[in-house]
């Protein structure tokens, strides 16, 4: 087991506890624990009625202290939160009628008062000492925090946190929390008198196990491994004219930047969600003219440093597609036997050549509406916000106008898709009357397959490995999107194997 990790800072009123609370909040998830002690009045209720509104996205929501209930059950956002209070504990067992023993799973708990229970406290946890410091002001508190075990690291990287949001000048900003998305990144609004920004916070990917020809997934597909290919990538849109939002503090090795925020305007609208054609269109304007754009592969990134793109490659495209193999027919209770395996990668390998083969340009990669941010005061395509490109790749064209056209989150009309993949391939001609449409329809049909494939393994491993069934509901319109594409005759045999082996989703 590791050493603590402890440090120590004061905290001059409730409202800078508060920060603090909302600063962890950002650094902690499912299964993690939170001890706050100290003596009667420190002010360890008023820390997790804190963290417990943060999270919430509501400052006005009731949080009582659980002396008298014991405990408190909330259902968050990102996370339910069991709020427990020990003080009246007078018997381990008293443990178990209240939920904590054991710790309930997927679940944060705020423990109040832990000295009580000491046996019933697990080895990875984080502690939160609270005291009183008169000689600062009434309201003042000093705080130390220290992390055991495994939450070692988590108290390692929010005093990292802290120096950083110091050294900004953005210690004393009020936090608003964002969702955040399937990745391990997290973003809070940082809020001042002269303006919002945008905090995230990019921990390095950890190394998954290597059963990729030696890499982790995450490897093997050239998904970012810290928060540089954002950076690269970042100003490498917004020196040619696109709508990247501008880094104002960046530290690259800890993960942190502080970017503008675009606001939160999409380009999707309704209930359930549509798409704003006007704005789609725009979005297919500013992939027509990144796409014509000679690009380069390495980009400048820090100093002396560059950063080389990585290319969208044959074997890349192969491990994604894996993931319908691994993850969606077992789901579906159909586990492939070695030959259809061997099939399904041979038939993928040969219609894979194409694409590989094909112009390459900057893949952005997750080219959909939960990244687009519509700017409504800027003309053009830069009205178009782009804000998820960390893990762009050299490859087809064809691949950001299907996440465009096939948008995973939302259902886009077949003839909205059509009207603007026809819009795109005019926009292309305009400016080289070479451009091959035909060809491009075909790159598309099976860059289509790819995700679609991709998207299935995707959502079903992260419900049944990371806990996150919501994403289950997605599979149907990906589904849909599939047989459109299946349908061009390029794709006939997989089309066959498809049919023959891969069962629909649950509706």
């Amino acid at each position: 087991m590791s050493a603590p990790t402890t440090f120590a800072l004061a905290l001059s009123n409730e409202t800078a506890t508060a920060h603090l609370m909302a600063d962890l909040a950002l650094l902690i998830g499912p299964g993690d624990v939170i001890t706050l002690s100290g003596d009667l009045g420190a002010g360890k209720t008023a820390a997790a009625r804190a963290m417990i509104r943060y999270l919430a996205g509501d400052d006005t929501i009731e949080v009582p202290s659980p002396t008298f209930t014991l405990a408190q059950s909330y259902d968050l956002p990102p996370f339910p939160l069991i709020h427990a209070d020990l003080y009246r504990v007078n018997d381990p067992m008293e443990l178990e009628e209240i939920g904590l023993s054991p710790l309930p799973e997927a679940t944060v708990a705020l423990i109040e008062w832990p000295e009580r229970a000491p046996g019933a406290l697990p080895p990875d946890r984080i502690d939160i000492a609270l005291s009183h410091r008169p000689a600062l002001g009434s309201a003042a508190r000093a705080a130390e925090i220290t992390g055991y075990g495994k939450a070692a690291a988590q108290v390692a990287r929010l005093k990292a946190l802290r120096q950083f949001l110091d050294r900004a000048g953005y210690i004393d900003a009020r936090r608003q929390r964002m969702a955040g998305d399937a990745s391990t990144r997290s973003y809070a609004r940082l809020i001042r008198d002269d303006g919002v920004v945008i905090l995230m916070n990019s921990p390095r990917r950890p190394d998954g196990p290597a059963i990729y020809a030696g890499k982790s997934y995450s490897a093997a597909v050239h998904l970012a491994e810290d928060v540089r290919p954002f950076v690269a990538i970042d100003g490498g849109l917004r020196e040619r004219g696109f709508s990247a939002p501008a880094i104002h503090h960046a530290d690259l090795e800890a993960g942190f930047l502080i970017t503008e925020d675009f606001g939160s305007e999409g380009v999707i609208e309704g209930d359930p969600p549509r798409p704003i054609a006007e704005r789609y269109e725009a979005a297919t304007d500013m992939l027509a003219a990144l796409h014509r754009e000679p690009l380069p592969e390495k980009l400048p990134l820090a100093q002396e440093f560059t950063y080389a793109i990585p290319l969208f490659d044959t074997d890349a495209l192969l491990v994604e597609i894996g993931l319908m193999l691994e993850w969606y027919l077992p789901d579906r209770g159909a586990e492939p036997s070695d030959d259809l395996r061997a099939e399904f990668v041979t038939l993928w390998r040969d219609l894979l050549a194409k694409p590989a083969a094909a112009p390459r340009t900057w893949v952005l990669r997750d080219f959909h509406s939960p990244n687009l941010i519509w700017l409504a005061g800027r003309e053009g395509i830069a009205r178009v916000g782009i804000i998820d490109f960390q893990d762009a790749v050299l490859g087809p064209a064809a691949y950001d106008l299907v996440s465009l056209l096939q948008d995973a989150r939302i259902d886009v009309p077949e003839q909205l898709e059509l009207s603007l993949f026809a819009h795109y391939i005019k926009a292309r001609r305009a400016a080289d009357e070479s451009f091959d449409a035909a060809q491009f329809a075909e790159l598309y049909a099976i860059m289509s397959t790819q995700r679609n494939t991709r998207l299935l393994g995707t959502f079903a491993r992260l419900n049944r490995r990371d806990g996150k069934p919501q994403y289950l509901r997605h599979q149907p319109r990906i589904w849909t999107y599939l047989n459109r594409s299946l349908a061009h005759p390029a794709l006939a045999r997989l089309k066959e194997w498809y049919s023959a082996n891969v069962p629909p989703p649950v509706p």
